[in-house]
Formats: C-alpha cells, structure tokens, sequence
C-alpha cells in the first residue's frame, strides 16, 4: 500500500512539474527594456540593429517566463545627423520582438524609440539676419544613451516553455 501510495504521489507531483512547463505572457504586459549602447544617429544606417536587454524577470504564475537580460533586437528606422542652418537631429529605432530561450520570438506593438536634437533653426535665421553667418549654426544631434529605458508592450497571447 506505501508503494502505491508514494507512485501515484509521484506521478501528481511529475503532473503539476509539466503543467507549470507551459505558461503564457498576456497582451499588453509591459517589459521593461534599457539600451545596451549609446547609439548616435549620426553613426548609424538605416537598418542597422540595436541591442535592448530585459531589465527584470518577467513572473507569469510564479514562473519566470522572460528572463533578466534576455536580448531584444531593434531595427534602426530612421538616422539623420544635425545639419547647418539648425537642422535637429532624429533617430527612430523600432524594437519588434525578442527571441526566448526556448527559441520562439515574443513579438511586440508599437515599441519605438524616437530621439530628437534640438531644433535651433531660429537661432541660426536671427543670427544669420544680423552677421550672416547663421547657417554656420548646427542643430543638436540625437543620441540614445547606454542604459535608455523603454518599455514594450506584449502584441498577442505568447504561450512559453519555460524549461
């Protein structure tokens, strides 16, 4: 009778272990995602990938189901460097999915960054009225800092392996 006790004891506790294997991540849940690199707009292309790592463990039920730093690839949209005459700069840099650890893509809804240096066209017409020069004056550039925080939204129900 102990034998058949501690097997189906067993057998439960093997049950409960595969049950909580599988957990899924909501629409809408926000992860928390921070820049790897300092990324100027000036020094990179359109296309160009961007590294974001996860922040914190992502617990769904009590199971980590998105790791601390887990990598998430953003795509570089749009780069353009200050110019003379104030022209700001822009960075535009779309963040779509992150790979799990068991291999499956996480994907994302509107998750963009967008970085802008200050426009200083004004300054420069004012000044270029009064010295003629002001087309000498450039706008600020735009740069996203190591460590930049974003944060993303889950796009669909994911379902997760989690072991």
């Amino acid at each position: 009778m102990k034998k058949i006790c501690f097997t189906i004891a067993v057998l439960l506790a093997s049950l409960m272990t595969t049950a909580q294997e599988q957990v899924t991540v909501k629409s809408g849940t926000i992860i928390p995602l921070a820049a790897v690199d300092r990324v100027k707009a000036a020094d990179v292309q359109e296309g160009q990938t961007v590294d974001f790592r996860v922040m914190r463990d992502i617990m769904v039920d009590g199971v980590c189901a998105v790791p601390q730093g887990t990598i998430a690839k953003g795509k570089v949209v749009e780069a353009r460097k200050s110019t003379v005459a104030g022209t700001k700069g822009k960075l535009i840099i779309n963040i779509a999915n992150l790979t799990l650890p068991d291999g499956n893509p996480l994907y994302f809804s509107n998750t963009d960054v967008r970085i802008y240096g200050k426009n200083r066209t004004p300054v420069a017409v004012v000044v270029g009225l009064f010295t003629g020069i002001g087309f000498l004056i450039p706008g600020s550039k735009a740069v996203m800092p190591a460590g930049y925080e974003v944060q993303a939204t889950v796009a669909a129900n994911t379902t997760i392996s989690t072991k």
